[in-house]
């Protein structure tokens, strides 16, 4: 692409999902950044390269649309506690560092499919997300001032997520703070009770041998994981006048990944570490595409059905002309009955490319039905488990590997304890009828706590067998797969999960 390329350059091109908005702007323009280039450049562009060579992984993985409501110190807590264990978990199995990025911090707006939706039969404006306009059908019309709401409602929950990761609730040595004791199911209990009594018992080793390190940098990241632990945040750039208002001009941190000159400069988007381009606002000649190909931040391109191979490639060109390791990340999004028709030939046109991209499985959005019982908007746990245990196999028999997952989940509960009731299935078996009981999402329906952590075991089990098998055939890298793939569904096709 040769034109110029400015924070505003994307205007005048067509734009998807688009909301008039305009008087708050010159006022975000003068607030301070979320972000620094220091997170987004030394730590979390280094970390993806590393998740990019598979010496680690990447979670992606909050709310499908935060609320300003839902701003309290419980929720939050509640959210990082299940990132938190979910990581955990990942870690036990995979014996690999967990790069942890929250749909959290900004995830205010959500794209539609349509410009109405009817009602309690009226026709009334899609809501579009608290920084745009309001719930509650009575009160549709955008309102610019919710962006500078949105602003900080961003930066109240950063500065709570810093404040709690700095004050150890995210030490190793007491995992069950993390929002445990409301698990209803004995077996996920006992599962995370063994992974964390083996864990205490490596911990008092490493504290006897004298191996514990305290939290220092090493590589872009932090060498010591017993306290603090790195955590970025991320949102889809969808509000476009928005992500252009807190784009700054700043000057470029040297990484081991490039060293720069003194007076570098580059542009940053400061709302966010990372920021991803949906599936409906992808388009090669909107507008952004061409906002997201200047940004110096890491980004996610979704990708789904309607995705063809030399558009893939065209997209890649755009955005990252330079091939920067760490740059970009492809988060799929088929459905498991599409993956296996489009995820084969979405690789072999990558990897013929060259182009160097982190593979990430979004088993949520491509597998949203309604339910027949209740008219509720729902995903069931057998459909996520399948597209994401085929994803594994697919990128093992194409010789690549799946590098994350991204998943909308919440670790929210009632003031009975009880945890949200929005996708079916799961080790608590929950049925159609069970859905109103606790459908409290904002846009698409979430795992809850139970059924987010009988998903990381699964993953966690997965790559567990996948090492043994790996030592078997004398390689630690390569082996084990399939098998373990057809296990997943194995399990699913007998109810199990």
């Amino acid at each position: 692409m040769s034109r110029e390329w400015s924070p505003s350059s994307w205007r005048g091109l067509p734009i998807a999902q688009a909301s008039k908005l305009s008087c708050v702007l010159n006022k975000l323009k003068t607030l301070p950044p979320l972000v620094t280039p220091s997170e987004v450049n030394r730590r979390l562009r280094h970390q993806l390269s590393t998740v990019q060579d598979n010496m680690a992984f990447l979670l992606h993985a909050g709310d499908c649309a935060e609320s300003f409501e839902a701003c309290t110190h419980e929720n939050i807590t509640a959210k990082i506690g299940l990132i938190l264990s979910f990581s955990l978990i990942l870690i036990w199995g995979a014996r690999l560092p967990i790069v942890r990025i929250g749909r959290i911090a900004g995830q205010y707006a959500k794209p539609r499919s349509s410009g109405t939706e009817i009602i309690d039969g009226r026709e009334v404006l899609s809501f579009r997300g608290d920084n745009v306009n309001d719930i509650s059908a009575d009160n549709r019309t955008p309102n610019p001032e919710r962006l500078l709401s949105a602003y900080f409602y961003s930066t109240t929950t950063l500065n709570y997520v810093r404040s709690l990761l700095s004050s150890g609730f995210a030490s190793l040595n007491h995992p069950r703070d993390w929002s445990l004791s409301h698990v209803r199911s004995p077996t996920l209990r006992a599962e995370f009770e063994r992974v964390s009594e083996g864990l205490a018992d490596a911990l008092d080793f490493s504290r006897t041998v004298g191996a514990e390190a305290e939290g220092s940098y090493e590589n872009g990241g932090r060498r010591g994981v017993l306290g603090e632990v790195d955590f970025y945040t991320s949102h889809e750039g969808l509000m476009l006048h928005y992500e252009e208002a807190l784009t700054r001009f700043l000057p470029m941190p040297s990484s081991r990944l490039r060293r720069e000159r003194p007076d570098s400069h580059a542009y940053y988007n400061t709302s966010a570490h990372f920021i991803w381009v949906g599936d409906r606002t992808r388009q090669l000649d909107g507008a952004h595409i061409e906002y997201f190909r200047g940004i110096r931040n890491p980004i996610g391109v979704k990708v789904g059905p309607s995705m063809k191979s030399d558009e893939l490639i065209r997209l890649l060109d755009i955005v990252n002309p330079d091939r920067q390791s760490g740059k970009v990340t492809l988060i799929t999004r088929y459905g498991a009955a599409k993956v296996d028709q489009y995820l084969p030939a979405h690789i072999a046109a990558v990897r013929q490319s060259g182009h160097p991209v982190i593979w990430v499985c979004d088993p949520m959005h491509g597998n949203t039905q309604v339910s027949n019982t209740t008219g509720h908007k729902t995903r069931h746990f057998s459909n996520i488990v399948r597209e994401l245990t085929m994803c594994l196999a697919i990128h093992a028999e194409c010789n690549s590997r799946l590098n994350g997952v991204s998943l909308e989940f919440t670790g929210e509960m009632n003031d009975e304890g009880f945890s949200v009731t929005e996708c079916l299935g799961g080790s608590m078996e929950l049925v159609e009828d069970e859905l109103p009981l606790r459908y409290q999402t904002f846009c698409d329906p979430r795992l809850n706590f139970e059924q987010s952590l009988d998903l990381a075991f699964l993953v966690s089990n997965h790559f567990k067998n996948e090492r043994k098998a790996g030592k078997r055939e004398g390689d630690n890298r390569k082996g084990g797969d399939a098998v373990t793939s057809d296990v997943f569904l194995e399990l699913v096709e007998r109810k199990q999960l």
